[in-house]
């Protein structure tokens, strides 16, 4: 479809987004090559941008409410993982990272729980969104992911939980805070520290034992700040939440093939259940590293 005609059918980066910030309603203008090229460079140095006040102001309480609201519906399981989330008996060698074992503590609302009416889902199946965040990562196109459970999800974290460090199956990862921590929660991560040629275990085991604090970045994004981030190849987690309210974020999960579905245990592990879908599937990845 041409760009004015995604335009005249998709009004909704136009309701939804800043546009004193955002003017993204041309996507051939200089407004919108201006922000892109900006973007590029942030991932290209740093392996992550955020692009502040994305949400129109007056939409971010409503964007929090929403999200509070199907929270309790998160799958909760304490779960003890390794930063590449395979089997912890995997055989590995002494002195290899995947044999840290962690604590995962966060909790996933399924897609099929989030009303197609919220902020979050009329944006991430935004035609208009996804030709923006595809061209922020320098790609040709993007797709949804037909996973009906973890295409869109919102990430909780409640008091005295964390995500523990980890890599992403995505090379790339969009992100929305929708409610901070009182305390804590804090998205810390070390930009490339792998890349699709070289796992650097070394150096990811240093991170895991606490002596690679030089290599840590530290972000506290606000509600309705945009995160784009490089999750394949820079180990990231979010610290552990303090005080009385649950962190919340929603993932938007796009794909550069059409059709991808999650693996069957990664979705066991994550939403407590599995879809037809996900037994038919096979795991998908543009690389040979460990996970």
């Amino acid at each position: 479809m041409s760009a004015s005609g995604t335009i005249a059918v998709d009004r909704v980066v136009d309701r939804l987004v800043d546009a004193d910030h955002y003017p993204l309603s041309d996507p051939d203008g200089p407004a919108w090559r201006e922000i892109v090229t900006r973007t590029r460079a942030a991932l290209d140095e740093l392996g992550c941008c955020v692009l502040p006040d994305f949400i129109r102001p007056s939409l971010r309480a409503e964007l929090e409410h929403e999200c509070a609201r199907i929270a309790p519906l998160a799958h909760t399981k304490v779960e003890r993982v390794n930063a590449y989330n395979i089997a912890l008996g995997t055989p590995l060698p002494d002195g290899h990272p995947g044999r840290v074992i962690m604590e995962r503590g966060n909790a996933f609302v399924a897609r099929d729980h989030i009303p197609a009416s919220s902020i979050i889902h009329r944006l991430y199946t935004s035609p208009l969104f996804q030709r923006f965040v595809a061209d922020c990562f320098a790609l040709p196109a993007l797709h949804e992911l037909a996973d009906p459970l973890s295409g869109l999800c919102l990430n909780v974290i409640a008091p005295g939980r964390a995500h523990p460090w980890h890599f992403d199956t995505n090379e790339f990862t969009v992100s929305m805070l929708t409610r901070p921590a009182d305390d804590g929660g804090v998205f810390e991560y070390c930009p490339s520290i792998r890349s699709a040629e070289a796992e650097n275990f070394d150096d990811v085991a240093a991170v895991l034992a606490g002596r690679g604090g030089h290599r840590v970045r530290r972000l506290e994004p606000r509600p309705g700040d945009l995160q784009l981030f490089r999750g394949r190849f820079s180990l990231h987690r979010v610290s552990t939440v303090r005080g009385g309210n649950a962190r919340h974020a929603a993932i938007f999960a796009y794909s550069q093939r059409p059709g991808v579905v999650g693996s069957a245990e990664r979705t066991r592990q994550l939403f407590g259940r599995l879809l037809p879908d996900h037994l038919a599937a096979d795991a998908v990845r543009g690389d040979l590293l460990l996970d």
